[in-house]
């Protein structure tokens, strides 16, 4: 009698680690063990299915690795959508008898599952697990990526500890947070951290201009200048910088960029240039105040995930196994309300461009308009008021004249963030009469 073949599945993470990346390898392997079926880590993300370099993987390997940060299996930015990486991980894939393929990782990750299953013409079945610190892929509202919570929770202690170091020293910090393409991480920290000013790049627009970024950190400062204060922490989402425009970005010539198309935002050292420019004008002025740049993001990719992350995680690796034994493949799993549900690779992408849809933060939303009204930032309502418009001129040494019109059009577009003003003091009026 001819023994049955054990189903055979292949795990793998790629592009940056992001906290619950074990776990989701933990419970995937598990679940997949105890269905019969034999288990392969691929070491390095797709590295690793293009040079033939896997390992099996036991109980024993995986049992106890959810509450650890880091991913045990490595990860890497091999893109395998180019002709001859594609080639050796469809001959790797073959060679192995590989039936599935589960991977972690974002956007770009699973659009390379996506091209590996069209070029094997379904013969794999694949299932992607959604990871990334920034939050911007296209899940339902509310439905957190994994990593998230816990990328946000240590950058909250990291900035609460910058908050102490800048009141204590009589100083700024200009705090660039992790976020290509949305602001999610940057608000989600500044706002829980109770930063002074969070600049996401949704709130500027398609295009990005760095003189409004500058002007409207000068504005915080002033501002605060004005009730005495002379500190205090921006968050700036390193996003912003995708979207400068032509001669703003024409400043920095030498950007190199990865495997994927996206520029190496390192390259552009955007919080120095904040630094020191903000500094420069208010030293025109007559202010002298330090300011000092700080980078957040490689420290919060490998952190130890939260509670939260794990038990989500361990969801979302069931849920992937459970997906592949049900026949699915080409398809994002997900928990929305504590159930299962899957998305397929197609509907992750606009039809037209083809480029995998981001989750950009609503700024018209409530939780938005909460973290703008306890901000130090200059609004409309300041100009509204010649009493705010002359504590400006004093702490900025300039005319009223010259504050409206160097801030002025900095809060034409602002979000209706005092819309509900007239009604507290309708209300307050009603108390006193």
């Amino acid at each position: 009698m001819t023994a049955t073949k054990r189903k055979k599945l292949a795990i793998l993470a790629s592009g940056g680690p992001a906290p619950g990346i074990n776990s989701v390898i933990s419970a995937s392997t598990i679940e997949a063990l105890n269905r019969g079926w034999e288990v392969l880590g691929v070491r390095d993300g797709y590295r690793g299915l293009v040079e033939n370099d896997m390992r099996p993987l036991t109980m024993e390997d995986v049992s106890w690795i959810h509450y650890e940060g880091g991913a045990v299996l490595g990860m890497s930015r091999t893109n395998p959508k180019s002709p001859a990486n594609l080639e050796k991980i469809v001959a790797t894939l073959e060679s192995e008898e590989i039936d599935m393929l589960l991977t972690i990782g974002g956007d770009d990750t699973a659009f390379g599952a996506a091209t590996i299953s069209d070029a094997m013409q379904n013969r794999l079945k694949t299932v992607h697990v959604p990871k990334t610190i920034d939050n911007d892929l296209p899940l339902p509202e509310g439905v957190p990526t994994f990593g998230f919570t816990t990328a946000r929770h240590v950058g909250v202690g990291l900035v609460k500890n910058l908050m102490r170091d800048a009141r204590t020293c009589n100083r700024w910090y200009v705090v660039i947070s992790m976020g290509r393409q949305a602001g999610h991480l940057a608000l989600g920290i500044g706002k829980a951290a109770g930063a002074t000013l969070t600049l996401i790049p949704e709130e500027f627009g398609e295009t990005v201009k760095l003189e409004d970024v500058i002007r409207t950190i000068e504005g915080s400062v002033l501002k605060g200048l004005s009730a005495g204060k002379s500190w205090g922490v921006a968050v700036v989402a390193e996003g912003i910088v995708e979207r400068f425009n032509k001669e703003d970005f024409d400043r920095f010539p030498h950007v190199r960029r990865d495997d994927f198309g996206h520029i190496l935002l390192a390259d552009v050292n955007i919080g120095e240039v904040l630094c020191r420019e903000v500094e420069r004008r208010l030293e025109a002025r007559d202010i002298k105040m330090r300011f000092n740049e700080v980078t957040l993001g490689y420290e919060l990719r490998c952190a130890d995930p939260v509670p939260f992350d794990i038990e989500y995680t361990r969801d979302l690796g069931y849920a992937a196994i459970k997906f592949l034994a049900d026949g699915g493949s080409n398809g994002m799993v997900m928990i929305v309300n504590g159930k299962r549900q899957s998305k397929p690779f197609h509907e992750m992408r606009n039809a037209e461009t083809g480029k995998t849809k981001v989750r950009n933060v609503d700024v018209s939303s409530e939780p938005y308009i909460v973290a703008r009204r306890y901000m130090q930032r200059l609004s409309a309502k300041d100009f509204d008021d010649r009493e705010h418009i002359q504590s400006l001129a004093v702490a900025g040494k300039v005319t009223e004249e010259e504050i409206v019109s160097y801030f002025g059009d900095l809060v034409k577009n602002e979000p209706d963030a005092w819309a509900f003003e007239d009604e507290i003091r309708d209300a307050l009026e009603a108390a006193d009469a």
